[in-house]
């Protein structure tokens, strides 16, 4: 639906509505007549107003209210609620703290990579050095 296009039509209906009920006492009688017929044809031929389907968002057995204070374990729709989002909390933590884990495991690698090498750690830190691995490299 357009709503924007439908409120326009609908105000340019009232705009004629308010100009002709303004002026209906300057018309001549068989333009008002004409206008009377225009109008009983254009009512005739107007669609019926059809029901609105309304979607239904919760089951209900007759004799109990939608708000659950008839159900056999109120308590257990609480819980269902809970349920996920704790989950959801849960594993977020755990990713987390396994992420954590990686990190400290590939940093000591490296500790011990750069520990274990014949070459001091202030070779690494030279600009020189650091070329000379570079044009190795190729």
């Amino acid at each position: 639906m357009n709503t924007a296009k439908e409120a326009k039509e609908l105000d340019f209906a009232y705009k004629i509505r308010r100009a002709l009920d303004q002026n209906i006492a300057n018309l001549p009688d068989h333009t008002v007549s004409r206008l009377a017929a225009a109008r009983s044809i254009a009512l005739s031929r107007k669609k019926k107003d059809a029901p609105l389907p309304v979607p239904v968002t919760q089951t209900a057995m007759a004799g109990h209210g939608t708000d659950g204070s008839h159900a056999p374990f109120p308590w257990l729709r609480r819980i269902g609620m809970v349920i996920p989002v704790l989950v959801l909390i849960g594993g977020l933590v755990g990713i987390h703290e396994f992420e954590q884990q990686q990190r400290i495991a590939d940093t000591a690698d490296i500790d011990t990579a750069i520990l274990a090498d014949e070459l001091p750690p202030e070779a690494y830190l030279d600009h020189g050095f650091n070329a000379y691995l570079a044009n190795r490299g190729e």
